[in-house]
């Protein structure tokens, strides 16, 4: 493959490809073995699918395949994204910190923009709002002085969240 090519390893059929994502964009199925599901109707054996899954994930194309729970039917229905100005030096030791709590989601580093001191985000989720100020509580202890200061940005609406989805068209 020269480099001027498709990111993607040619050696499989886009058509296969494309017969795998419309087959498993609205999720996997909730089977005993999704792997041999997925072999069955595209007519491949199970390590073909796990090795066709596998390359694509390699090539850039697949990022991962993971459960995606819907905190709000599980219980969990306030949530914010807390924001934290924390000294850059400490954050490559207090951001992994932060995003290894069992009640943090997301957990990024962004830039600090004009008028935006943060650089230190963590998506928090808890089924009361009270919950959640004890977790923000509990953020602010384990930044301790390398934090400045801090915020939450509250969901006005929940957005639909969904991976590709591929039209009928060839």
């Amino acid at each position: 493959m020269s480099a001027c090519t498709s990111q993607f390893d040619s050696r499989f059929d886009p058509d296969l490809v494309r017969r795998l994502v419309k087959l498993t964009q609205s999720g996997l199925p909730l089977v005993d073995n999704p792997w041999a599901w997925i072999g069955e109707h595209l007519d491949l054996e199970e390590d073909a699918v796990l090795s066709l899954l596998r390359q694509l994930q390699e090539d850039g194309a697949i990022r991962r395949i993971a459960a995606v729970p819907n905190h709000y039917r599980l219980g969990y229905k306030h949530n914010g994204m807390t924001v934290w100005d924390v000294d850059d030096a400490h954050l490559p030791r207090l951001g992994p910190l932060l995003g290894s709590q069992p009640f943090v989601s997301h957990c990024y580093r962004r830039p600090r923009r004009e008028g935006w001191r943060y650089n230190l985000f963590a998506m928090v989720h808890g089924r009361s709002a009270e919950e959640i100020e004890v977790y923000r509580a509990q953020i602010r202890q384990l930044l301790g002085d390398a934090c400045r200061a801090d915020e939450m940005l509250v969901s006005s609406r929940i957005l639909k969240k969904t991976g590709l989805r591929l039209g009928n068209r060839r």
